[in-house]
C-alpha cells in the first residue's frame, strides 16, 4: 500500500492498535510500521493476524508484535498492554479500533446480547485507555484515537446496540480528553463512513447499495481501509498537538 505522508516524530514511537489484524486495523498496523514505529496489535483472530505480521515483517524489515486477546476479558486486555510495554516501552499512541458490527433486530436483542455487544464495541475503549495512561503520563505526552462510526449519525436501523456504543465513544472521547489533557495526552475520535473491507463485501455489500451510497458522497469514490490511515497518522503525530476532544468524520462528504 502507498503511504502518503511521513511524520518524523512517529519513528520509534510505541504504538498499540486494537483489532489490528484485519480491515481498517490491518491498514493502520502496516502504515505505522512503515512510519518506523514500534507497533503492537491486539486481535482475537490468529490466522489472519499471524499472516499480516509475517507479511509486514518481510516487507518492511520490522515485524509488529501480535498479541492474541479477547477484549471482553479486561484482565487479559490489561495483560496484553503490559506485554506490549515490555516489548516496546510505554505506548504513546493508542488506537482503539476493534469493533463488531453485527446486524441485529430490536425484537431479537436480549440482555446478554446487549451486554456482549457493548463489551466489544464500547467497554474496551475505556479500559485500554486506562491501561496506557500511566505510561503516557510518565512520558508527558500521548495520543489516543477512538474509532466511532457515522452509523449512528445516519440513523442506521439494523444495529441499535452497535450504534449506541458508537455514540457513547464520542462521549468517552470528550470526557477522557478533559481529564488527560493536563498531561499533554490528546484524545480524539475518527468516524468512518462506509469503508469497504473484505468483511463488508462478504456480508453486506451489493453493487446497487454501494453505488447508491457513493452517489451521495461529495467525493464519489469507494472508501477503502487505507483511507483511514492519513487521518490517524495526523492525529497520532505532533502535527496535531493542540487538537483534542474532536471527532473527525471521514466519509467522503456523505454527511
Amino acid at each position: 500500500m502507498s503511504h502518503p505522508a511521513r511524520y518524523a516524530d512517529l519513528e520509534g514511537a510505541a504504538v498499540l492498535i486494537t483489532g489490528g489484524g484485519s480491515g481498517i486495523g490491518a491498514a493502520l498496523t502496516e502504515s505505522f510500521v512503515a512510519q518506523g514505529a514500534k507497533v503492537a496489535f491486539i486481535d482475537i483472530a490468529d490466522g489472519p493476524s499471524e499472516a499480516l505480521r509475517d507479511r509486514i515483517g518481510k516487507t518492511y524489515g520490522s515485524t509488529p508484535l501480535f498479541i492474541r486477546c479477547d477484549l471482553r476479558d479486561i484482565g487479559a486486555l490489561h495483560d496484553a498492554v503490559r506485554q506490549a510495554e515490555t516489548a516496546h516501552g510505554a505506548a504513546t499512541v493508542l488506537i482503539n479500533n476493534a469493533a463488531f458490527d453485527e446486524r441485529h433486530d430490536v425484537a431479537d436483542v436480549t440482555v446478554d446480547y446487549w451486554d456482549t455487544n457493548q463489551s466489544i464495541n464500547l467497554r474496551p475503549h475505556f479500559f485500554t485507555a486506562q491501561a496506557v495512561t500511566p505510561g503516557m503520563r510518565a512520558a508527558g505526552r500521548g495520543s489516543i484515537i477512538n474509532f466511532t462510526s457515522t452509523s449512528f449519525l445516519i440513523n442506521h436501523p439494523d444495529m441499535p446496540s452497535y450504534t449506541a456504543a458508537k455514540a457513547g465513544i464520542i462521549g468517552l472521547t470528550k470526557g477522557l480528553a478533559g481529564k488527560l489533557g493536563p498531561w499533554n495526552i490528546r484524545v480524539n475520535a475518527v468516524a468512518p463512513g462506509w469503508v469497504i473491507t473484505e468483511r463488508q463485501r462478504s456480508l453486506w455489500v451489493t453493487d446497487e447499495a454501494l453505488a447508491a451510497h457513493v452517489a451521495r458522497q461529495c467525493i464519489r469514490e469507494v472508501m477503502k481501509p487505507e483511507d483511514m490511515v492519513g487521518p490517524c497518522l495526523f492525529l497520532a503525530s505532533e502535527a496535531s498537538r493542540m487538537l483534542t476532544a474532536q471527532t473527525m468524520i471521514v466519509d467522503g462528504g456523505f454527511l
